[in-house]
């Protein structure tokens, strides 16, 4: 299990399989409400996940490709596009200091 305080976070990266635009989306909605943290938000696919991510999201379906090789990175799952909890904790921790763990 890895984890993360949430005043480490300094880039959460959006990894995606299809390619469909769902995670450019998600990216750019969740930049918005990370943007007064300075919080950088990217997508990327699956299978390229930068070395500098601090959090990674990604459909649930996607957790085992993404926990390949991404060495002790948080990794966490979310099943919606739109309004899943998982970017609301994701906020909480950055915004409160909490902490995150997968």
């Amino acid at each position: 299990m890895s984890t993360i305080e949430g005043s480490a976070i300094k880039k959460v990266v959006i990894a995606c399989d299809a390619g469909m635009g769902s995670s450019v989306m998600v990216a750019s909605q969740l930049a918005k409400r990370l943007k007064p943290y300075k919080v950088s938000v990217s997508h990327t696919p699956v299978n390229d996940i930068p070395a500098d991510a601090d959090v990674v999201l990604c459909q649930s379906t996607l957790l085992a490709r993404a926990k390949k090789g991404s060495g002790d990175k948080v990794i966490l799952g979310f099943q919606s596009f739109l309004g899943d909890p998982v970017f609301d904790k994701v906020e909480a921790a950055i915004r409160d200091g909490g902490s995150l763990a997968d």
